[in-house]
């Protein structure tokens, strides 16, 4: 008899513990999908690492008190990040205010019994609808756009975009809603393997980098580089992080993380991420993450070319007027059709749609492409136009965009700006 009970409850651990386990995978496979596809994590605060323990008349029950825990303790936590006081001092919400105002629930670890909840959860808060209850306007100081070049190392050989790593796929499951950094991150399809490399990280030329940020709507470049040594395979994996910052690749930090099994690689490269967003954050507020001066962005239309290219509009214009109808002119000889590739700001779908039908539209517009998508950000869209940029700026004006001038590029808006990806002001 005793061995059969010794048995049985062997077997229930084991059903116990695997039970945790299935949650935890199909929850880190949600959480993966939900990020692969584009989560738009800007229009969140996301509050991880939240340790709950509650119980209930059968598992459901206790895994619901659980997550309410969660959800209170993780209002306190965003309240103390945004306001820098004390948890103590959140005022105190209802379980449904806080169930309005929360938009997902992240399981990161769990273990589930008949009664009882135990795990390590993360709460999404919806930014809009929390925003009035922190006492801010949900809008925070964010940096110029940052492309993110995500560099990692494994023995003697290096990899950036080349090919696909899972350091990169750590940057693009971050979700950056509540950094204040303004993270452009590529996707590595398209021309991005050959453009964004090792060796463009060593680059001391200004002009290339100026075409390469120009090209993703940056600013500026931030280089985090993770060094991975493997004990053995399938053993303890140690990373050593580095923070660069600009095309010089200024230190702003360094650390190390060590998981005691490769399988436990994603977690390691997650808290990586994190902590390496945070030593950005630091250098933003203290005054040490601003675009490098020698990358020399000038954004905004220049009057007077724009008032000299109207000026040879209208006497082109005029010109064909009184030009004889009989003989037949070849408008395309008479105007040159260039391809311009400028930015475009598309917060949604809809944006995108919109942008595309409207600059095709625009007189002189003989076709145009959106090459680059970035939903929530600024994608890129190839414009074939008859007549230079200065002119093709003019006339995107006249169609209602909001339009700034760049270095050999426009970026264009509609209505209520940039979407927190606005070009430097000079400083």
């Amino acid at each position: 008899m005793q061995f059969v009970t010794r048995h049985f409850k062997a077997l229930l651990a084991l059903l116990f513990v695997s039970a945790g386990a299935t949650g935890i995978v199909l929850a880190q496979q949600e959480q993966q999908n939900s990020r692969d596809f584009g989560l738009d994590s800007a229009a969140n605060y996301e509050v991880t690492g939240i340790f709950v323990n509650a119980t209930g008349e059968n598992a459901e029950d206790a895994r619901r008190n659980a997550w309410e825990q969660a959800q209170r303790e993780g209002w306190r936590m965003l309240y103390a990040r945004v306001n820098g006081g004390s948890a103590a001092q959140a005022p105190n919400l209802s379980d449904s205010s806080l169930s309005a105002v929360v938009t997902g629930i992240i399981v990161e670890e769990e273990q589930i019994g008949p009664t009882r909840y135990v795990g390590r959860v993360g709460v999404m808060f919806d930014r809009a609808r929390v925003s009035r209850y922190l006492g801010v306007s949900g809008v925070i100081r964010r940096s110029p756009p940052m492309l993110v070049l995500p560099v990692q190392w494994v023995g003697n050989t290096p990899m950036s975009f080349e090919e696909r790593t899972p350091w990169q796929r750590a940057w693009l499951r971050f979700r950056s809603g509540d950094s204040p950094i303004d993270y452009v991150r590529a996707s590595g399809t398209g021309p991005t393997p050959l453009l964004l490399t090792v060796g463009q990280t060593g680059r001391p030329g200004r002009g290339w980098w100026r075409f390469l940020l120009d090209s993703y709507g940056a600013a500026d470049v931030v280089v985090p580089v993770v060094h991975l040594h493997y004990a053995y395979p399938g053993g303890p994996v140690v990373g050593r992080f580095v923070a660069y910052h600009g095309p010089d690749r200024r230190k702003l930090a360094e650390f190390s993380l060590r998981v005691t099994s490769a399988r436990s690689l994603e977690q390691l490269l997650d808290e990586g991420v994190r902590r390496i967003d945070a030593a950005y954050t630091r250098a933003l507020e203290d005054g040490r993450l601003r675009p490098d001066p020698s990358l020399n962005f000038e954004f905004g239309l220049d009057e007077e070319a724009l008032e000299e290219a109207l000026d040879e509009l209208e006497g082109s214009v005029a010109a064909a007027q009184t030009r004889p109808s009989a003989p037949e002119v070849n408008t395309e000889q008479a105007t040159a059709t260039g391809r311009y590739t400028i930015q475009v700001v598309t917060p949604d779908a809809n944006a995108v749609r919109s942008s595309e039908s409207a600059v095709r539209g625009t007189p002189g517009v003989r076709g145009a492409t959106t090459s680059s998508l970035a939903i929530g950000g600024v994608s890129l869209m190839e414009v074939d136009y008859i007549g230079d940029l200065d002119t093709l700026a003019s006339a995107l004006s006249a169609r209602g965009f909001q339009v700034q001038r760049g270095a050999g590029t426009l970026r264009i808006s509609r209505g209520g700006g940039s979407n927190g990806a606005t070009p430097p002001d000079g400083e």
